[in-house]
């Protein structure tokens, strides 16, 4: 009678299943499962609430990501911003509290950043916050997609808010170069 592979007593030593040792992650990648369990926990006790105000997570995701990109600048959570019940969180609101509470901290990165020409400061600013923007935005998406609300009025109104957000941005650069 053949063994039975479950009460065997071979002394063989077992294999090691290469597919299933998990790959050491990095300090960004463990940093930013934490934001995203992070936001998926605060979220989950108001999933149905998701559907009326997908805009607070973006711009909670945004705020976030733009905190990230700004900590070797300025500081861990340089940018911060409580949102309650009360705020309003339509694509021209949540993209005026994005672009505001990110350029803000335009006149700190000239300070940590005195040897660049104000044009280079300008640009290394922008793409800094635009990074952390993007990522913000990324992340939100894929968080209502897993959420299975990102369709319809939500993913135009998230995409409203990006545009606006690049508008406004486009529009602070303009303002610095003729202030310079």
């Amino acid at each position: 009678m053949p063994a039975n592979p479950l009460n065997s007593t071979s002394a063989s030593t077992p294999s090691v299943d290469r597919a299933s040792t998990p790959v050491p992650l990095s300090e960004s990648q463990i940093s930013q499962r934490q934001l995203n369990k992070a936001i998926l926990e605060s979220q989950q006790s108001v999933s149905i609430g998701i559907k009326d105000q997908p805009q607070s997570l973006v711009l909670k995701a945004a705020i976030e990501a733009i905190n990230e990109q700004l900590a070797p600048y300025l500081g861990d959570d340089s940018l911060s911003v409580a949102l309650d019940s009360n705020t309003d969180v339509s694509p021209e609101a949540t993209a005026s509290r994005i672009v505001s509470q990110s350029t803000a901290f335009f006149a700190a990165f000239q300070n940590s950043n005195d040897t660049l020409s104000f044009e280079q400061q300008l640009e290394k600013f922008l793409q800094v916050i635009s990074g952390g923007i993007d990522q913000g935005f990324s992340e939100a998406r894929d968080i209502l997609d897993s959420l299975q609300v990102l369709e319809g009025d939500v993913a135009s109104d998230i995409n409203e808010t990006y545009d606006l957000v690049q508008a406004g941005l486009a529009s602070f650069k303009e303002q610095q170069l003729l202030n310079a």
